[in-house]
């Protein structure tokens, strides 16, 4: 399995929304980034392990940058209709739809508020976050969103507010921006991390979007919560450091397990996310085997071979506690 294929799938998704009473990246995600982090482990074990922890936090904060550009998408997209719509009412001999078009996009609520919105723009500017490039893609969309019944019935409400305003937007990014190959391609461009968790960024942008339509202002969530007493931020670490440091006696009690496996035949996958279960077992005692062993097996049927997950089950509920 190629790294850069492995994606954040929407199994992680129902969590999302919670992300505002603390943190955007809930267990879950983070388990699946301490995997992927081992995972590299299991692909080259003379990979340092403070290389593997910075790119944990690298990994986790894209994350974050990935949200950003994603709701910068939408004073971006509002932008070229405003654009579009203006080119149309200059041509020589327009006609009345062009002469006095629907503005309700144009003018869209939850489009304005972020366009004006100074941290917005400022952590934008500080990040070099910018739609000013891809003017290509975001004429494409347009045409696309225009063409959509959830956009056509929108632009013929009697009135629109602010939930209305915002709720286009959900549309939009929920139903135009995964699985698309164009931004697929700039995603990759930019930042290695970022096609893996555009389903999940696109679901924290929901998140806002949800909050905005209630009347809330943007504010720039924090990337970690706190959570029985170890924060987010530690919880990923503490398994990727016992991970690391433990590695080849986890690799040594896996191979000694599985006896009907020769070693060189546990694909990497199974054997990171065996190493991640026992390493969160030794991290954080207290969390019961049973959510761990659950947890992990969750993962392996989105990140492995249809055999895995009976394969990660008995090897973790085998070596779990011993």
């Amino acid at each position: 399995m190629s790294y850069k294929n492995i994606k954040i799938y929407v199994f992680c998704i129902i969590f999302v929304r919670n992300f505002d009473i603390g943190g955007m990246l809930n267990r879950r995600i983070l388990r699946i980034k301490a995997f992927k982090a081992v995972y590299s482990i299991a692909e080259n074990v003379s990979i340092p392990g403070r290389e593997i922890l910075s790119q944990l936090d690298r990994s986790c904060e894209a994350t974050r940058s990935l949200y950003l550009f994603i709701m910068a998408l939408i004073p971006a997209l509002a932008s070229e209709a405003h654009a579009r719509l203006e080119a149309a009412r200059s041509k020589f001999n327009p006609t009345e739809e062009e002469r006095n078009p629907n503005m309700r996009f144009v003018n869209n609520s939850v489009a304005h508020s972020l366009a004006e919105d100074p941290d917005f723009c400022k952590i934008l500017a500080r990040r070099k976050i910018s739609w000013e490039q891809y003017d290509a893609f975001l004429f494409n969309l347009y045409a696309c969103v225009r063409e959509r019944d959830y956009f056509k019935k929108y632009m013929g409400l009697p009135e629109a507010g602010r939930r209305e305003d915002a709720a286009i937007w959900a549309d939009i990014l929920a139903s135009e921006l995964p699985q698309n190959r164009e931004l697929e391609q700039i995603l990759e461009d930019l930042d290695i991390w970022w096609n893996d968790d555009l389903e999940y960024a696109v679901n924290c942008c929901i998140a806002t979007l949800d909050r905005m339509g209630e009347g809330a202002v943007w504010e720039l969530p924090e990337l970690y919560r706190g959570c029985g007493g170890v924060s987010d931020s530690k919880f990923a670490a503490g398994i990727v450091h016992k991970a690391c440091s433990g590695f080849p006696k986890y690799w040594e009690k896996i191979a000694e397990a599985a006896t009907k496996w020769d070693r060189d035949r546990i694909c990497a996958t199974d054997l990171a996310l065996i190493v991640c279960g026992l390493a969160e077992k030794a991290a954080f005692p207290d969390t019961p085997s049973k959510v761990i062993i659950n947890e992990y097996v969750e993962i392996s049927k989105f990140y492995s071979t249809p055999e895995s997950r009976g394969f990660v089950n008995g090897l973790l509920d085998k070596l779990i506690d011993n």
